[in-house]
């Protein structure tokens, strides 16, 4: 998967507030599946469609002993969201920032233009 992909996929599992408090437990330690579906009003069929969405994204880790899956979160893979959200804030502000320099430059122009 391509780096602009992966972080696409990354960006929708973190779009759904479920899948963002599994990433809050587990973010410091190892918790299994069952502990974890155990914090939600869901069934567990849709707590591992949720690690599933997860896992795949890069953001979660997954563990197998036995029968039971241990999930933790993947730092590797937030900071790769991060690195791309920092992007896209770096690229939107340098944006505004040209906006904004052009409007005050035709504002400056225009009061220039009036003066004279």
């Amino acid at each position: 998967m391509s780096a602009a992909a992966t972080a696409a996929a990354a960006v929708k599992a973190i779009a759904d507030p479920r899948r963002r408090d599994i990433l809050r437990l587990v973010r410091r330690r190892e918790v299994s599946a069952g502990d974890i579906a155990r914090h939600f009003d869901v069934s567990r069929p849709a707590i591992s469609q949720h690690l599933t969405v997860l896992k795949n994204a890069g953001l979660l880790a997954e563990r197998r002993d036995g029968t039971r899956r241990y999930y933790r979160a993947r730092p590797e893979g937030l900071q790769e969201l991060r690195s791309y959200l920092d992007g896209l804030w770096d690229a939107t502000l340098r944006d505004l920032k040209r906006v904004a320099e052009a409007a005050e430059e035709s504002n400056t122009r225009r009061k220039r233009s009036r003066a004279s």
